[in-house]
């Protein structure tokens, strides 16, 4: 996929972050508050770090951030972060939960810009993503406190909504959002679930 050198690439490159992808969780932080200071955070399909990196500022030193990917990821923390713990793996894989349990039983926030390799089929993508996205809601009911908050990027399609009436049913508040900075062409838009039921 090409690189658009656009406002928010050459932005992310200025400010020292590996990937474009931060301005969506900084917009949808400012916005919505998934996490403040002291608060744990699990970061889903981390790689190359740029949300652990931001989510790591935010909660700062009293806080933690854990990222979880396939692919081998390591950032420092920004002076005054929170450490940040990396771990390669697979998020379908049932022992990642006794990984992530052994730094942090539970989190304020679980987020997830994970996507699956496109192969430009539109079905087949969609499926690809839902796959990913359902285990993503796997792991935020075992690592989620009471009244936490979750977020996912999706691709749309025919079983969006069925998911979407899915969160309704465990958090409060539920919205489909897209970003400034995702690009127009994308068919990607973010799930947020706020207020953990349950």
């Amino acid at each position: 996929m090409r690189k658009v050198r656009d406002y928010y690439f050459n932005k992310a490159k200025k400010d020292k972050y590996p990937a474009r992808s931060v301005f969506k969780l900084e917009e949808v932080q400012k916005k919505y508050r998934l996490f403040r200071r002291g608060d744990a955070v699990l970061d889903l399909g981390c790689h190359p770090g740029s949300w652990s990196l931001y989510a790591s500022g935010v909660v700062g030193t009293k806080g933690l951030v854990v990222g979880v990917d396939l692919q081998e990821t390591n950032q420092e923390p920004r002076d005054g972060g929170s450490p940040i713990h990396w771990i390669c793996g697979d998020i379908t894989n049932p022992e990642l939960v006794g990984q992530v349990k052994a730094l942090r039983p539970a989190f304020k926030a679980v987020i997830s810009d994970i996507a699956p390799k496109t192969t430009g089929n539109r079905w087949a993508d969609h499926q690809s993503s839902m796959r990913l996205v359902r285990q993503t809601l796997e792991l935020a009911h075992i690592f989620l406190h009471e009244k936490g908050h979750y977020l996912c990027k999706i691709f749309q399609g025919e079983d969006m909504p069925e998911f979407v009436s899915q969160l309704k049913e465990h958090f409060a508040f539920v919205k489909v959002i897209k970003p400034q900075s995702s690009r127009k062409e994308s068919r990607e838009v973010f799930l947020i679930g706020m207020d953990y039921r349950g």
